[in-house]
């Protein structure tokens, strides 16, 4: 579900309140209740819509008086069914911000049907709270309105009455040739304009890849893992099937992908996500090979712009563009509202991924094309980079200050670049889920490593950084370190000290900056 409760949670409303209502989407059907035991059957029913991904995490229950209302019951007996979901966990009170899931019950023994994680994840985004640190979201409030407004006038200024007929589904000419121009000065790609397909970003590109691929004969793309779980929906969801491949600190397991027999590959060279690790020298030239020998390649060229401790690595589509199918967009740059990326792919598909394209939706919006077209040539586009990167640093350093001295058990991975940092808890005893969850309950979001991870591993989670102030990220951070100690017991404090020997062992400390910051967290360089 991608919205919270007033959209997830459907049904009549009362003529005493216009409040989401839930008897009618829960079946709620009180003749099923048993004499004198209407309490436990409504807690039942509610923790069995919880565990079935009916109200995922995230969502609204309906409002106590709304349900009494319903179902002709009085409100104390719902608030007392509230009650009992709250006391073992699954829900918790957010004052007028309602009732809220904040955690699934475990399973019921025997198999059960795989969680729907991208459900959880459109809930999470939508439920309300005090602190996002959600990945993958820029600073928005950095986003250039002046320079787009003046480039837009200037555009509009140019524009003929033919300009506003149907573009090419290819992409605009100016915004083809702008983009070449870009990838040439920022990420040492050469390549004419008419290899261009502009797409409403790297989501999109997936999607017009899947159904190439498909008509290539080819149906296992191997995947990161950990990776992106929006990614491998997006394959999924274009009829392929995904193959996980492990990632260690060199990146890409490129014997691993061999081994899988899958016939492509995607991947995030420059930045993984989310481990933020780079694919060294020898597993790019072993890459390579592979693909020299028939493979295909899909690059994500994920955050590879937001680089703080060194130049961005090249592009592997720089290296050996015939196999390599490269992905981009402004989402992490401007903002993901614009829906505008790029996607190259070697010349004898192209007509294929613009036919795609054609028919999904006949081509972007031409006036944003040409707009961005405008601020890339203009110089303006490298202008906010430069001033966004000292912004996103910044809030970096903020976060790594406050996971030394609030998370002294953390190991931090992927500190030199992107917009997240990935935290990981080696040795303890505890879901990071139920982490996310009791965190979500003080009012913060967090995205747990469970949710991008296929093979098990240790518990952690994926700190987002760009989009908040170092005061908000500070009491975030401080808030998780309150969840740890307070929101999952008394058992979570030992697992994460180790036990009476002490922290566990995390592996050598580098710090990006060659400072180490307060606390005692580890920080792996990515």
């Amino acid at each position: 579900m991608s919205r919270s409760n007033e959209g997830a949670i459907r049904g009549s409303k009362t003529a005493e309140s216009t409040s989401p209502s839930g008897s009618d989407f829960l079946q709620l059907d009180l003749g099923q209740a048993p004499p004198g035991g209407r309490t436990d059957w409504l807690a039942g029913r509610l923790r069995a819509a919880i565990a079935d991904g009916t109200l995922p995490v995230g969502s609204r229950l309906p409002a106590s008086r709304v349900l009494a209302a319903e179902l002709r019951v009085s409100r104390g007996l719902v608030t007392e069914a509230y009650q009992r979901l709250a006391e073992t966990g699954q829900v918790r009170g957010r004052g007028r911000g309602g009732t809220v899931v904040v955690a699934a019950p475990p399973p019921a023994a025997g198999p059960t049907p795989a969680p729907d994680r991208g459900g959880l994840v459109d809930a999470l985004r939508a439920v309300p709270c005090r602190i996002d640190l959600s990945p993958g979201v820029p600073d928005l409030t950095a986003f250039p309105r002046t320079a787009w407004l003046q480039a837009e006038r200037r555009v509009l200024a140019g524009l003929t009455p033919a300009d506003f007929g149907y573009g090419n589904p290819q992409g605009a000419p100016a915004l083809r040739g702008a983009v070449a121009g870009w990838l040439a000065r920022n990420r040492g790609i050469r390549a004419d304009p008419d290899e261009v397909v502009i797409v409403a970003g790297v989501a999109q590109a997936l999607g017009l890849l899947a159904q190439v691929l498909r008509q290539e004969g080819v149906h296992r793309v191997a995947v990161e893992d950990p990776g992106s779980l929006g990614a491998r929906q997006q394959l999924e969801y274009g009829r392929l099937e995904t193959v996980p491949v492990p990632v260690d600190e060199a990146g890409l397991d490129v014997a691993g992908l061999r081994a899988s027999g899958a016939g492509a590959v995607l991947l995030t060279p420059a930045h993984q996500f989310p481990t933020g690790v780079v694919l060294d020298g020898a597993r790019r030239r072993d890459l390579l090979g592979w693909a020299a020998a028939g493979g295909l390649v899909i690059e994500d060229d994920y955050d590879a712009e937001h680089r703080y401790d060194r130049a961005p690595v090249p592009a592997l589509r720089a290296l050996l563009p015939e196999a390599v199918w490269y992905a981009g967009s402004v989402s992490k740059l401007l903002a993901p509202a614009l829906r505008l990326g790029w996607l190259l792919v070697p010349p004898r598909l192209r007509d294929a991924v613009t036919a795609a394209k054609r028919y999904a939706d006949l081509g972007n919006p031409v006036l944003a094309q040409l707009v961005l077209a405008r601020l890339m040539d203009s110089g303006e586009l490298e202008r906010h980079l430069r001033h966004v990167r000292r912004r996103h640093r910044r809030r970096r350093d903020a976060m790594l200050r406050a996971l030394g001295e609030h998370l002294p058990g953390a190991r931090v991975h992927g500190a030199a670049a992107g917009l997240h940092l990935m935290v990981t808890f080696d040795g303890a005893g505890f879901e990071d889920t139920a982490l996310a969850s009791a965190a979500l309950a003080l009012g913060v979001k967090t995205h747990p490593l469970s949710w991008h991870r296929v093979r098990p591993g240790p518990p952690g989670l994926i700190l987002g950084y760009a989009a908040g102030s170092a005061g908000e990220i500070e009491e975030g951070v401080a808030t998780l370190g309150t969840a740890l100690r307070e929101g999952l017991g008394e058992g979570l404090g030992e697992g994460l000290r180790g036990g009476p020997g002490g922290p566990p062992e995390t592996g050598r400390k580098v710090f990006p900056d060659r400072r180490q910051p307060p606390g005692g967290s580890r920080v792996v360089r990515g």
